[in-house]
């Protein structure tokens, strides 16, 4: 596989890479924690992992600053980026800042900014927080 330069893809390829990479992180996390049955795993999963989600984690990283300028240089790349559909469970608004947040997730793990990402994705508030349900 050649190199890839991930400032030069665009916001949506960056997405792309996002979502998977999110997604594994949240999944990984969930099992690591004890979910073991396949459904509470990706109904814990799909909460954390819809557009909702996203866009609210996101907003708090802007609104504490915690992203540095280059950072929010791609979240701008991704939020702007136009995709032709929006789901319908969700409006244009927060797809869009879902997306931004895809593009940097996607955008620190292509640069193998591993730490960053793990620093980022682990003070997202209330979402690796023990929750007293079964998990068996």
């Amino acid at each position: 596989m050649s190199a890839i330069d991930p400032a030069q893809l665009n916001g949506l390829a960056l997405a792309y890479i996002g979502d998977a990479v999110y997604e594994l992180y949240t999944r990984t996390h969930f099992l690591q924690a004890g979910y073991t049955r396949a459904g509470q795993l990706h109904q814990k999963t799909t909460s954390y992992v819809s557009a909702n989600a996203q866009a609210n984690h996101l907003h708090r990283w802007l609104e504490n600053q915690r992203l540095n300028a280059d950072e929010e240089i791609i979240v701008r790349r991704g939020r702007n980026a136009k995709s032709g559909n929006v789901p319908k469970n969700t409006d244009a608004f927060t797809y869009r800042y879902s997306t931004g947040f895809e593009a940097l997730i996607g955008y620190l793990h292509l640069c193998g900014h591993h730490e960053r990402l793990k620093e980022l994705l682990s003070e997202m508030p209330g979402i690796w927080e023990d929750e007293n349900d079964e998990r068996e």
